[in-house]
């Protein structure tokens, strides 16, 4: 038996073949004898069992794709199985053909011819039950493959995703702190321990496929503390909070790549037009908003793979459960990501 299942379904099916011949036995009315048992029941059922695990064992898993060896093998598999009850029935007549006819209420004799026919369809049954259950079970069992090997090309993706989403982190982080340390600012040992923090968060922390809320978010505002030491009056970012921000879980790092695109392609530094951040959360639904104005004079459009990137763990991981809207106006770019969460 291959697995647990198996050797569930064929207790189960022959649990129902013996209720089945126990209930013939018990409502037939006849009365047998020790050696009518052991001959009618216990030798015919030995050859029954021989016929199903001969083609279940044997003949589909080497023969089947033989198309032809396979029906001349089920062929020759019936005739012998067949000859040998048909023998069987010769030697043990009175235990085997006879039976009482209510009909003429007298004690009778099989015709042999039908028993051979009756023994042919017996055999037949057994056989295309065994081939019900392999194909069954083997049908079921290459849907778990597939959705195990489904799961694992998912879970290598996002390890492929994450592992490209925290170096694009941290190269423009270290671009940033490199312009500090360039202009020897003040800043730059500030700069370093909260990279610090935040790449333990990246590292230890974000390793689970789901983190808290408060996590998530407490990240969000290192990350905006980590920026604001770049510029000289700090950034300009409006983050307001509303409802339950609390152990609700989400996929680490997905509204980081939405915060560092704002200050990488927006304007941060403008206090009459701020970087807008607006988190509303409950139990079920995450609903993460931010706008920023745009910055006209960078053109660079290299940084992109960071949206690329949590859009497709979305995808992987919220499947017709999150909304993202992207408004890319003249003058402003706002994201909106909508979670049921």
């Amino acid at each position: 038996m291959k697995d647990k299942r198996e050797l569930i379904a064929h207790v189960v099916y022959w649990l129902f073949i013996s209720g089945f011949m126990f209930l013939i036995i018990f409502f037939s009315g006849e009365k047998y004898n020790s050696t009518e048992l052991l001959v009618k029941y216990g030798y015919f059922t030995v050859i029954n069992i021989s016929i199903f695990y001969i083609n279940y064992t044997l003949l589909i898993p080497q023969l089947l794709k033989k198309y032809w060896w396979y029906v001349l093998s089920i062929i020759a598999l019936i005739a012998l199985m067949a000859a040998v009850k048909t023998i069987m029935a010769v030697l043990y007549r009175d235990e085997v053909l006879k039976y009482w006819s209510a009909k003429t209420r007298t004690v009778e004799y099989t015709d042999l011819s039908m028993f051979v026919w009756s023994s042919v369809f017996t055999s037949g049954f057994f056989i295309i039950s065994g081939c019900l259950i392999k194909f069954a079970l083997d049908w079921f069992s290459n849907i778990r493959i597939q959705r195990s090997l489904e799961t694992e090309k998912k879970d290598m993706e996002l390890q492929f995703l994450k592992s490209q989403l925290n170096p694009h982190f941290l190269f423009n982080s270290l671009n940033n702190i490199y312009s500090l340390a360039y202009q020897k600012s003040d800043k730059t040992a500030d700069a370093i321990l909260k990279l610090s923090e935040i790449m333990r968060y990246m590292i230890y922390e974000s390793n689970d496929s789901w983190v808290a809320l408060s996590k998530e978010i407490e990240y969000v505002q290192s990350y905006i503390e980590l920026q604001k030491l770049r510029f000289k009056d700090g950034a300009s970012v409006v983050m307001t909070l509303n409802g339950e921000i609390d152990d609700q879980q989400i996929l680490p790092l997905v509204l980081i790549s939405f915060v560092e695109n704002a200050f990488k392609h927006g304007v941060a530094n403008d206090p009459s037009d701020p970087i807008r951040i607006n988190i509303i959360a409950n139990q079920k639904i995450l609903h993460f908003s931010i706008t920023n104005k745009k910055n006209n004079a960078n053109k660079d459009h290299v940084g992109g793979v960071g949206l690329n990137n949590v859009e497709r763990r979305l995808q992987l991981l919220y499947p017709e459960r999150y909304k993202l809207n992207i408004v890319n106006s003249a003058t402003h770019y706002t994201s909106e990501l909508m979670l049921d969460i």
